[in-house]
C-alpha cells in the first residue's frame, strides 16, 4: 500500500496516456454542467432555505463572476464581456448586491463562509474601491470566518502593487496569477503579452502583503509552443518559486469559442509535441518540489491544497480543488453555479438576462439539476477518486446502505482492463490509482458516469491529456 507522500507524485507512461487518451469530463461536478436542464428558480430558493442552521450546516463557500476584460485573450474559453467602459462596472455590481441581498434572504440565519473566491473574466477591472464596496456588501448579509480561504484571480498586467496591498486589506489571502507562457513569440500568437518582471513583482507584492498562497496559471499546448519553450517557461515559474501551479491542456474548439478563431490551428503543436511538452513538464515540477494534486495541479508539500489531500479533505467544484470537503456553494453573477445540497443551479449567461431576472426581483436561476440517490452515489465515488486517488468501499456501504461490489458490479468488470494495463490495483476493501495511472484518473472516474453510459457526448468535452 502507497504512502500519502507516494500518492503525491505521478508517473508519466507515454504508452498508456496514448492508449487511454480521448475524451471527458473535467468533473469540477458530477452530474457535470452540460447535463443541466432548464430549471425552476424556486427548487434552488428552496433549498437555500432548507439548510440547517448553526453548526449542523455545511460549510458555505462563495463565488462571484466578475466577467469583464479590457482585452481579449485568444485562447480563452471564459464567459467573458470584452470593453473599454470602466462605467459597466457600476451598474453591474449594482445587480450584483440585488443577488446577494436575495439569496440571503432565504437563509434562516447569517451564513458562516469559509471560503470566497472573485473569478473572471478580470476581477480587477473593478477599481480597489469598488472591489471594497463588495466585499463590504458580502460582510453585511454574511459572517467570513477567520482562518478561511478567500481568494482572488489576477492579470499581473492590469493590477498595481497599491492595489495587490488593497486586497491584501480587504482580506484576501490566496491569489491565482495568469501566465500561460513567458515565450514572447507565444504571447504575441494569443495576444496576451505580459513579461518576467510584471509577474514577478506581482508574486513579490502579494508575499510582502501576507498572502498565504499564490498559484499560477500555465497553458501547454498553445501556438508556437514547444518542448524546449515551455521548459523554459517552467524554469522560470519554478524560479519564483510560486505555492502552486496550474497546468492546462489547450483545447482548441474555434466553433465553441469565437476569439480561438483568431488562433492560426497550423502554429499549434502536433499531438505527439503536446505529450512531449507534458511529460517533460510533469517531470521538471516533481524535480523541483511540486507534488501532484491531481488532474493539472501541482503543489509545494506546505501548501494547504497538498496538506489537504494528505488529509483526506481534499474537493473538487467549479473553481478546481478546494480544501474544504462537501461545501455548499452559493454562485453570485453572470453564468455563475451554485451548489446547495442536492440541488446544482447556473445563473443566466448573458447581461440582459441576468439584469432581467434580478429587476423583476428574482435570483437569475435558469439552468439546473437535483441530484438523486444514484447521483450522490456516483458524485462521491467520482469526487473521491480524483481528489484522493484511492476508494475505501465500506463508508459509501455505510452511508447508502448499499453492497459496492453488487451495486457497481458492471463498473467493477470494466475497470479489470485498467488494472490489467496498471492504471489502478483492487485492494481487500477497494480500489487505488497507481503513480501510471493518475494522470488518466478522469478516464477511471468516466466508468462510473452513468450519464456517459446513456448519451456519451465524445465531441462535448475536451481532451483528457
Amino acid at each position: 500500500m502507497e504512502s500519502y507522500t507516494d500518492l503525491q507524485r505521478a508517473v508519466f507512461d507515454r504508452g498508456l496516456i496514448e492508449r487511454y487518451d480521448g475524451h471527458g469530463p473535467r468533473y469540477t461536478s458530477y452530474p457535470t454542467a452540460d447535463r443541466f436542464a432548464d430549471f425552476d428558480a424556486q427548487r434552488y430558493n428552496a433549498a437555500i432555505e432548507e439548510r440547517q442552521p448553526g453548526s449542523a450546516a455545511k460549510p458555505l463557500s462563495l463565488y462571484f463572476h466578475l466577467p469583464f476584460c479590457d482585452t481579449i485573450c485568444y485562447y480563452c474559453a471564459c464567459n467573458k464581456v470584452i470593453t473599454k467602459d470602466r462605467g459597466r462596472t457600476t451598474e453591474y455590481l449594482s445587480y450584483l448586491k440585488q443577488e446577494i441581498a436575495l439569496a440571503a434572504s432565504l437563509l434562516k440565519q447569517r451564513g458562516k463562509v469559509w471560503q470566497l473566491h472573485l473569478g473572471g473574466g478580470t476581477p480587477t477591472f473593478f477599481s480597489d474601491g469598488q472591489l471594497g464596496d463588495l466585499l463590504a456588501y458580502v460582510h453585511r448579509y454574511f459572517e467570513l470566518q477567520d482562518g478561511g480561504e478567500y481568494s482572488i484571480e489576477i492579470d499581473p498586467r492590469k493590477v498595481s502593487s497599491a492595489s495587490i496591498r488593497a486586497l491584501a486589506g480587504l482580506g484576501f489571502n490566496r491569489m491565482s496569477v495568469g501566465v500561460q507562457d513567458f515565450d514572447p513569440q507565444v504571447q504575441l500568437a494569443v495576444n496576451r503579452v505580459q513579461s518576467e518582471e510584471q509577474t514577478r513583482a506581482v508574486i513579490d507584492e502579494a508575499r510582502a502583503a501576507g498572502f498565504a498562497s499564490v498559484s499560477v496559471d500555465l497553458i501547454y499546448g498553445l501556438p508556437l509552443q514547444s518542448q524546449a519553450s515551455v521548459h523554459r517557461t517552467i524554469e522560470r515559474i519554478v524560479a519564483l518559486r510560486p505555492d502552486r501551479i496550474a497546468l492546462y491542456n489547450y483545447a482548441h474548439l474555434p466553433q465553441r469559442f469565437a476569439p480561438q478563431r483568431r488562433i492560426d490551428e497550423a502554429s499549434l503543436p502536433a499531438a505527439s509535441v503536446k505529450l512531449d511538452i507534458l511529460g517533460d513538464s510533469i517531470q521538471a515540477l516533481q524535480e523541483a518540489g511540486y507534488l501532484y494534486i491531481g488532474m493539472d495541479h501541482f503543489a509545494l508539500p506546505e501548501d494547504d491544497l497538498a496538506v489537504a489531500q494528505r488529509r483526506g479533505r481534499l474537493h473538487r467544484n467549479f473553481q478546481g480543488y478546494s480544501t474544504y470537503a462537501d461545501s455548499d456553494l452559493l454562485g453570485f453573477g453572470v453564468s455563475a453555479i451554485g451548489l446547495v445540497g442536492p440541488v446544482y443551479a447556473q445563473n443566466a449567461k448573458t447581461l440582459d438576462a441576468y439584469y432581467g431576472a434580478l429587476a423583476q426581483g428574482r435570483l437569475p436561476t435558469t439552468r439546473g439539476l437535483v441530484m438523486n440517490r444514484d447521483d450522490l452515489i456516483r458524485r462521491t465515488v467520482i469526487q473521491t477518486l480524483m481528489c484522493q486517488f484511492r476508494l475505501s468501499y465500506a463508508p459509501l456501504e455505510i452511508s447508502y446502505m448499499i453492497d459496492f461490489p453488487t451495486y457497481f458490479a458492471e463498473e467493477l468488470s470494466r475497470l479489470a482492463a485498467f488494472a490489467a494495463d496498471g492504471l489502478l490495483q483492487f485492494t481487500s476493501d477497494g480500489l487505488e490509482v497507481t503513480a501510471r495511472g493518475r494522470m488518466l484518473v478522469r478516464a477511471i472516474a468516466m466508468v462510473f458516469d452513468c450519464y456517459l453510459k446513456a448519451a456519451p457526448r465524445p465531441n462535448g468535452y475536451s481532451r483528457l491529456i
